[in-house]
């Protein structure tokens, strides 16, 4: 069997194929889900022959990809893959969502041939669009490249290469999808190609009853190229993609219009009066006796597709890479930008200079915001490389999703909004991307109570909390811009997701103490208080200087002390840093050390140890003391058999309205004095 020739119609053996390999894909899906009794076949009979089309002479020779949103049609997916013999038929069909099994209820990287594992809706196209982006931005380089070359092979350049969607018509409820519309179009996607199964009918009933769409008119409106099209019509969808490789300028959406259960006649049926009754049910064997039956090929029809599989498919997928956390990329980290005691400035903007150099060195950096350039300092790198500064619009959901298939594309995207709209918005979308295995890096700003007068819906106070249970995303939170440095390079230059915090506001940079040994405070009398005074001067050499390295989890001692540990992340180190030169006036006897914490969810034998000589902790963070590094740290204490004689949590209790920074931290007791005072009290 020859492959057809995109824009020329099918032959007659070439639709034949096509019937024999969705007739195969049809018996295999309902042998899945019958044997799991579990899965949902409906929607999986609906859309076989749009996969069957698309994988068998298109994906087949190139490779393109395709991101399936609608993820509980994995019994689709499956098959076709099966079928393609990408994997074994046999097993998908015997441990169909079983225990110790990789096919899963819901798509999954760990099945060769899928690209981006999906299951609450809307996800998919986000990723898809990603995946249709990075084509884009790849094929633009190497023309200029070539041109650059004075190469004659730029104007013999390939075309961008196509990318594939799939999503259920129930799931265009889904506001995520409409964020990428936008997206798409505005980015001129026109190699993306999204297939519509509109087959009218959703998990409870039919989309008429449950949310009409006029998906036609959605889109149109969306300005995308919309071709309506027969769904079980193999001549009808390969004439439509053969439109859509025409297309330019635009993403094209194909509306499928299918029957859900088309091919088995009693789900058929129920397909076509709009019902859900095989959405996500499952028929005992004697139901499917006779549909297997009429399901089996012929060894005609067997040796049709054997033929297929051994002298026509060009490509073969290959296992999902899952490189270990924490593992070396190939990024390089650059040298870090030092900022002297006499620079104020903030925790972002440090950020915003360390992702533009690490732009400059490393061609996979990519920048994407939601309408925050300005504000999340990624407009540095916007400036000097605006094709590699991803302008997603008030979309953090999409944002995140885009970020997670560009990760899996081999770029490395920095994702960055204010911390209320990445934690909570976007958390579904990080808890995918975390499940995917990507490597995506979350920055956010304008974090705690730090951002001030923006009020409570603003204060993102218990953000850290979004990440904790994600088991492959690292959480860090700077104490200074020096140290965001250094952790902005060091997570570019090591395998996984991260999340790190940061205020809004600027803070004096922090510094090294001074040549005299600090631990003599300890044999100091309560009388030698001009000696004390000498101990607690600064050096002025930046404590974060170009010999610091960083490491996920790293503590580090900022003053030694040993009567208490305080233990503070962020900017309520430099708080704490001014309470202890308080107390060193009014309690010259009380020797104070100073942990600045750079992770709540890895603690190292620094921070520990430290507990263990003074016997007493206090815990200050600009976050929810109930979600935070107060109770995690007390935790990992438990954990440890480690009992401090006293333990006090210091951090943000209640909402709290609008004002400066700096007025918020006194009402809460976070400010220098604050902190004093609380120490004092607590002996």
């Amino acid at each position: 069997m020859t492959i057809p020739q995109i824009s020329t119609p099918l032959s007659k053996d070439q639709i034949n194929f096509l019937q024999t390999f969705s007739k195969s894909c049809r018996r295999s899906i309902l042998e899945m889900v019958t044997n799991a009794q579990s899965g949902h076949p409906g929607g999986s009979l609906s859309c076989i022959d749009f996969l069957s089309v698309v994988y068998s002479y298109i994906i087949s020779q190139g490779g393109e990809k395709i991101a399936i949103s609608n993820g509980h049609i994995s019994p689709a997916v499956y098959s076709t893959l099966a079928e393609m013999g990408y994997i074994p038929k046999e097993d998908v069909v015997k441990n169909f969502r079983k225990i110790g099994s990789i096919y899963e209820g819901h798509i999954t990287r760990h099945v060769p041939g899928i690209w981006y594992g999906t299951g609450p809706l809307g996800i998919g196209l986000s990723v898809a669009s990603a995946f249709a982006w990075a084509e884009k931005a790849r094929t633009r380089s190497e023309r200029a490249a070539s041109e650059a070359s004075g190469s004659a092979s730029a104007e013999r350049s390939e075309p961008i290469k196509k990318v594939f969607a799939l999503v259920g018509d129930g799931e265009c409820q889904e506001g995520e999808i409409y964020e990428t519309m936008h997206f798409a179009r505005k980015y001129q996607l026109e190699n993306l190609i999204l297939f519509i199964d509109a087959n009218k009918v959703q998990l409870t009933a039919s989309i008429k009853e449950i949310m009409n769409l006029d998906l036609a008119k959605i889109f149109t409106a969306s300005d995308w190229n919309v071709i309506e099209v027969d769904g079980h019509d193999y001549q009808k969808i390969w004439a439509a993609l053969g439109e859509a490789y025409k297309n330019t300028g635009k993403p094209t959406v194909l509306i499928g219009h299918t029957i859900m259960g088309q091919g088995v006649d009693f789900m058929e049926t129920t397909g076509q009066a709009h019902k859900a009754d095989w959405h996500g049910k499952a028929p005992k064997q004697e139901q499917i006796s006779e549909q297997i039956k009429a399901l089996t090929l012929t060894p005609e029809e067997e040796n049709l597709l054997n033929d297929f599989r051994k002298n026509s498919i060009k490509w073969h997928p290959t296992p999902a890479v899952y490189p270990a956390l924490l593992s070396p990329t190939k990024i390089n980290p650059g040298t870090p930008i030092t900022y002297t005691k006499d620079q104020l400035t903030d925790c972002r903007t440090a950020y915003g200079q360390a992702l533009l150099d690490l732009a400059k060195n490393n061609p996979e950096v990519v920048a994407l915001t939601a309408d925050l350039k300005d504000s999340v300092m990624t407009k540095f790198l916007a400036a000097e490389f605006p094709d590699r500064h991803i302008e997603c619009g008030i979309a953090e959901q999409h944002m995140m999703s885009a970020s997670g298939g560009l990760s899996l594309d081999g770029l490395t995207p920095f994702c960055s909004t204010f911390g209320a709209f990445m934690s909570s918005r976007a958390k579904d979308q990080a808890r995918v991307n975390d499940i995917n295995y990507t490597n995506v890096k979350m920055v956010a700003t304008h974090c705690g109570l730090s951002v001030g007068e923006d009020g409570p819906t603003h204060q993102a106070i218990d953000d850290m909390m979004s990440f904790l249970g994600m088991f492959n995303t690292m959480v860090v939170e700077p104490a200074d811009p020096n140290q965001t440095d250094h952790m902005i390079r060091y997570m570019a230059s090591h395998y996984g997701n991260f999340y790190v915090r940061m205020g809004r506001h600027k803070f004096p940079i922090l510094t090294k103490p001074s040549a005299q040994r600090e631990g003599a405070a300890s044999e100091e009398s309560s009388s030698a208080s001009s000696e004390r005074s000498e101990l607690t001067k600064e050096s002025g050499t930046p404590f974060y200087d170009a010999s610091y390295k960083y490491e996920y989890g790293r503590s580090d001692i900022i003053r030694e002390g040993s009567h208490l540990t305080i233990a503070a992340t962020g900017a309520m180190v430099n708080e704490a840093m001014k309470a202890r030169e308080i107390l060193a006036v009014s309690n010259p006897e009380l020797s104070i050390e100073i942990v600045a914490v750079s992770s709540i969810k890895k603690f190292d034998d620094t921070l520990i140890n430290s507990i263990k000589k003074t016997g007493k902790v206090i815990t200050i963070e600009d976050h929810n003391v109930h979600c935070g590094l107060g109770n995690q740290l007390a935790a990992h204490l438990l954990q440890l058999g480690i009992k401090p004689n006293s333990f006090k949590s210091l951090g943000v209790t209640a909402y709290q309205l609008s004002g400066t920074a700096d007025a918020l931290y006194h009402a809460n007791g976070l400010d220098g004095e604050g902190i004093a005072k609380t120490i004092l009290e607590n002996g």
